[in-house]
């Protein structure tokens, strides 16, 4: 059940945080799983907003607990 946005957010996590794409999964944590910092979310968050045209304003940051998060807020907004 993957979906482009999965795909694309997958790819770009794999290449930024040196990370096997198949070890991305939706429920994946990107902090807790990954090493992912502060800076690191912010980057993805910066990129993503650019790539999908879609605005994420930071009080929803703290919203994104799992990769599946961030795919459902893009794509609610795409």
């Amino acid at each position: 059940m993957d979906s482009e946005v999965f795909d694309r957010i997958r790819e770009y996590l794999a290449d930024q945080l040196d990370v096997a794409p198949e070890k991305i999964t939706m429920n994946s944590d990107i902090v807790e799983d990954f090493g992912a910092d502060s800076l690191d979310v912010i980057d993805m968050v910066t990129t993503l907003s650019d790539e999908f045209g879609v605005d994420i304003p930071d009080e929803e940051i703290e919203n994104f607990h799992s990769l599946g998060d961030v795919v459902h807020y893009i794509e609610d907004r795409i």
